[in-house]
């Protein structure tokens, strides 16, 4: 009986608690309808100040780089030519994991910068739409104060531009401007990968939608071409090499079988030992010559055909597609975030406000 009567007493505080924050709630009811007025305008003006952004995302499936030392073209060129006549395995040192540091690479994003692009009938670059890009009035006035610092600065130091030149060792000088542009850039460009399916997403976000998609759609194709080009960089320089060395022992064939063949012509009516000495010499010394030029030729063929076999192909899964509707928060949750926020500042204060004013002022006594 003593347990079920504390029950009922827990109860009963807990309902006069409700009750009493009701009635305190009621009591500030005026308080609350401005809070909710105040919120609804703030919330009004924040959700109108922020730009619409649109975001394309294209998915990519590449096929990246494996162990192709015992398959594919360059095995089926090297079971033709000899077994011999492979180039042997490399280690990729270029993966789908490096697509999100590709994207946001100051080398990238400067070639991006100078893509040209149609908005709205007009041609321009990709630097110059970005300068058109408006931005809430808040950072406007956030950057005032370092405005004012490099104006200042401007007064006693001559200003001296610099176009994006490589320096020695490769080192990339920029421009305030092309900063500043790389860096909008490096958030408005995404790029992720799935490690289990290798599948690559990329994503663009642009105040405007056909030119996110466009630029999508040239983030996709210059990260393929980058990628491309360093994964047949190796093989088109080995390709390159053994066509030259092709070239020389073909041309040392020819002079060995055309010096042998005038050797030949000129004392075909000898019998002399030594005679038959140096015919038996150049004809071994072709031979020779032949048999160099033969391996390098199957080793060209080889070559061949690992610069194709070292092509990385991409299936594009889901294309550029210019958006119809804006992505990020929406608007109406701007408003009602400020007005919770108004809101639960007010309760607050009504119900705590009073008690840690009195502290406060207790502790500075």
């Amino acid at each position: 009986m003593s347990e079920g009567r504390s029950v009922d007493h827990k109860i009963e505080g807990i309902e006069v608690d409700l009750v009493y924050i009701l009635r305190k709630i009621v009591a500030i009811r005026k308080q609350l309808y401005k809070a909710t007025a105040v919120g609804l305008v703030f919330g009004i003006i924040v959700g109108l100040s922020i730009p619409k952004q649109y975001t394309v995302a294209v998915t990519l499936s590449p096929e990246m780089g494996s162990d192709k030392g015992s398959s594919g073209i360059t095995s089926l060129a090297a079971s033709f030519l000899g077994g011999g006549a492979g180039m042997g395995n490399s280690t990729d040192a270029l993966n789908a994991s490096l697509s999100s540091d590709i994207v946001s690479s100051t080398p990238f994003l400067l070639e991006l910068l100078k893509m040209r692009i149609i908005d709205s009938g007009e041609t321009q670059t990709l630097s110059n739409y970005l300068m058109t890009e408006s931005s809430p009035w808040w950072s406007y006035i956030a950057g005032l104060p370092s405005l004012a610092v490099s104006g200042v600065k401007s007064l006693f130091i001559d200003k001296k531009e610099y176009s994006n030149e490589k320096l020695q060792n490769g080192v990339i000088r920029l421009t305030k401007k092309e900063k500043a542009q790389i860096d909008i850039l490096k958030k408005s460009i995404r790029a992720t990968i799935d490690k289990k399916t290798a599948i690559t997403n990329v994503s663009v976000t642009l105040q405007n939608p056909r030119v996110a998609a466009v630029v999508a759609d040239s983030v996709v194709r210059s990260l393929q071409e980058y990628i491309i080009g360093y994964r047949t960089s190796k093989a088109k320089e080995d390709c390159a090499y053994l066509e030259k060395l092709f070239e020389e022992r073909k041309q040392e064939y020819y002079t060995a079988q055309k010096e042998y063949a005038e050797y030949v012509d000129s004392h075909d009516n000898l019998i002399l030992q030594s005679v038959r000495a140096e015919q038996e010499r150049l004809q071994n010394e072709m031979s020779l010559t032949y048999q160099v030029y033969s391996q390098v030729a199957n080793q060209l063929q080889v070559a061949r055909a690992k610069v194709q076999e070292e092509k990385p192909v991409f299936a594009v899964v889901e294309p550029a597609v210019v958006p119809l509707n804006p992505s990020g928060v929406s608007k109406k949750i701007y408003v009602l975030a400020f007005i919770l926020l108004s809101v639960g500042i007010v309760i607050f204060w009504k119900f705590f406000g009073g008690d840690l004013l009195t502290k406060f002022r207790d502790i500075r006594a």
